[in-house]
This record gives C-alpha cells, sequence and structure tokens, in this order.
C-alpha cells in the first residue's frame, strides 16, 4: 500500500499554486521566457513517451493503484530514469519557477521532489519489488531513480 493517496500531478498543481505568490513582480524577461520554454519543452520529453509506453505495455499509470500494474516496463526513456512521470512534473514546476522568476519560487520543485521521493516513488518501489521480484532488483541496479 502506498503511504501517500495524493495523486502527484494534483499535488505539482498545489505546488504551482503555493509558488505563485513568491514570484518576482513585473512580465518575465526573454531569458525566463526561453529558460521556462525549454524546461517545459524537456518535461515533455519525459512525460509523453513513459505515457505511451505504459499504454503499449496495457499496464497501469495510476500512481495510487501501482499494485495494478501488469508489467515492468524498462525501455525506452524508462532505460533513463525508473521515474520519468516523476521528472516531468519536476520539470514542469521548475519550467514554472523560470517564468515566476524570484530566489523563493525553486523551493517548490525541491519539495516537490522530496516528496515524491518519500511519498510516492519509495513505497512504489516496495511495491514493484513485491510484483516483479528479481526483474525489478536487476532493474534498479541498472537505471538510476531520477536521473
Amino acid at each position: 500500500m502506498l503511504d501517500n493517496r495524493i495523486p502527484p500531478p494534483l499535488l505539482m498543481l498545489a505546488f504551482a499554486l503555493a509558488m505563485w505568490p513568491l514570484g518576482a513582480d513585473g512580465p518575465a524577461p526573454a531569458w525566463r521566457f526561453a529558460a521556462a520554454l525549454v524546461v517545459f519543452i524537456a518535461a515533455g520529453a519525459f512525460a509523453f513517451p513513459a505515457i505511451m509506453a505504459f499504454r503499449r505495455a496495457n499496464t497501469t499509470i495510476d500512481p495510487i493503484h501501482v499494485e495494478r500494474a501488469s508489467t515492468l516496463v524498462t525501455s525506452g526513456v524508462f532505460g533513463i530514469t525508473r521515474n520519468p512521470m516523476y521528472v516531468s512534473l519536476t520539470l514542469l514546476l521548475g519550467a514554472w519557477a523560470f517564468w515566476l522568476g524570484g530566489p523563493w519560487v525553486w523551493a517548490g520543485p525541491v519539495l516537490l521532489a522530496l516528496w515524491l521521493d518519500r511519498f510516492q516513488i519509495r513505497p512504489e518501489e516496495r511495491a514493484m519489488a513485491q510484483r516483479f521480484g528479481a526483474d525489478y532488483a536487476r532493474y534498479r541496479e541498472k537505471v538510476r531513480r531520477w536521473l
């Protein structure tokens, strides 16, 4: 059973809302817009291939009910990180931080990554180890949790 029952995309949105009042005043300069755009595109480069890989494998994308996973997906973007969707959410929050500007907004992506690591990823890893045994252990040895 997962320790966390908050869907990670909703959690990311809550962090994004909390970051908003911490942003710099005034419009974003061009460099912040460009940085936000690059990080936003990077987030998509992790999220979309991961979602498509899960769909092709006919396994659940639901992070709350990871015990329903039917297949261990290890190829494609899952060969770079075991958690591309969480990398994507963190990058999205990083893009938002660039857009907002100011030093305090960077607490959002850092705190989200720490929260996901403790309350989402670690419980998921326990469930995956139980479900897929030695195959998951070998995968963990080859591929990092984040990047």
